[in-house]
């Protein structure tokens, strides 16, 4: 364990002392005081900004929970009044494999909590060692040595030293009377921010159609929310009281964090998601503008596009009667205007048809009768436009 937790302590003893240089240079004392308490403050806020992109999985898993309520309404209906143990198994079989689908689970909530665990232990045995540390009786944790342990040690929450406990009050060299006081008011401090910022996700920003006493997920948050903090509860009078400090603080942070969530983006149908569209509502008549925002669909225009003239290679030039270079020098056809694409096929009468049959084995016996015939209808349709546009005007 000590092994694991070494890199831990080291790196914490670093930033402690990176944070404490800082606010020497803005005007603190050196030695023992706030500065190193503030230090602790530092330590923590450094490690909330780091899980950041553990609380932004928080919330994505949250959200994932909430959209897949639907199947699980459907699988709890599915087995229900079923008690047996085989239809039980297969029913959290299906249940898992819904929530591996979805890439989320039930304690997908707790991550940030479960991460921090190794900070906290590793702090939790950085301020027990200060004591054998300042006596040197133990060697020294990165940056920390015997001078810097001892005014860590003698630094103090109002008159409780950092290293002192509710359990062990004299360590540090504190009264017993003030350590207990400060150690149980940062106990319940600690306790209620965490209870506070777990229940706002339950009561605030999860849809109305989750809170059901039929989910799994709304049962399992509801039991987090009271077993974290009775188990800090018990066990924080043996935290050291700055680890208490490192806790309380934390604890805040997610709070705010919490707050900003479920103010700027909360979960489409909860609470919070109706009262910011309430209030977006007011600010827009407020503006003089319509209460909801009009919702406009792009539609783009498609362009008329002509026939593609093809082009002739060697081999079908020569299927057709003509040289390459005669091919080449054809005129494009003339694409269909809106109107001619819109008027119905003419049916042919039967000289034309006649006539037709004639050109087509004239045109098998000359090479070039093709070509011909093909300028003459060209021709004829040029007329007929041209004629179309001096009845117009």
């Amino acid at each position: 364990m000590e092994a694991i937790l070494f890199p831990f302590k080291w790196i914490e003893a670093w930033i402690m002392k990176i944070v404490h240089e800082g606010f020497t240079l803005l005007g603190m004392s050196d030695g023992p005081g706030a500065a190193w308490v503030l230090a602790i403050v530092g330590l923590t806020i450094i490690v909330r900004i780091l899980i950041i992109p553990l609380f932004k999985r928080q919330i994505r898993a949250q959200r994932a929970q909430q959209l897949i309520q639907p199947e699980l309404k459907k699988l709890q209906k599915k087995y229900k009044g079923k008690r047996d143990t085989y239809s039980q198994q297969r029913m959290q079989a299906e249940m898992q494999a819904i929530y591996k689908d979805a890439g989320t689970s039930p304690f997908a909530s707790c991550m940030p909590l479960l991460v921090q665990m190794p900070i906290f232990f590793a702090l939790f045995r950085l301020l027990q060692a200060l004591a054998p540390i300042a006596r040197n009786e133990v060697d020294g944790i990165g940056p920390i040595d015997q001078q810097l342990a001892s005014d860590i040690e003698a630094s103090t929450v109002f008159g409780a030293p950092l290293s002192a406990s509710f359990r062990e009050p004299l360590i540090g060299g504190g009264t017993e009377s003030t350590v207990k006081i400060v150690a149980m008011v940062l106990v319940v401090l600690m306790c209620v921010s965490m209870f506070i910022s777990q229940r706002m996700i339950l009561t605030k920003n999860m849809p109305e159609e989750a809170k059901s006493s039929d989910n799994p997920m709304y049962r399992t948050q509801q039991m987090m929310i009271w077993i974290f903090p009775v188990i800090f509860l018990i066990s924080g009078i043996a935290f050291p009281i700055g680890v208490l400090v490192y806790w309380v603080v934390s604890n805040l942070w997610a709070t705010g964090q919490q707050l900003y969530m479920i103010t700027v983006v909360p979960a489409p149908g909860s609470e919070a998601y109706e009262a910011k569209k309430k209030r977006d509502r007011e600010r827009r008549i407020k503006k003089g503008l319509p209460p909801e925002e009009p919702k406009t669909t792009a539609v783009e225009d498609e362009e008329p596009r002509g026939q593609r003239q093809q082009p002739v290679g060697k081999n079908r030039a020569k299927r057709k009667g003509i040289s390459k270079e005669e091919a080449t020098k054809l005129p494009e056809p003339q694409a269909q205007t809106g109107d001619e694409a819109g008027q119905p096929k003419k049916k042919k009468s039967k000289k034309q048809r006649q006539k037709q049959a004639q050109q087509a084995q004239g045109n098998a016996k000359d090479p070039n009768a093709r070509a011909k015939a093909r300028a003459e209808e060209r021709r004829r349709a040029r007329q007929s436009k041209n004629k179309k546009n001096r009845g117009k005007n």
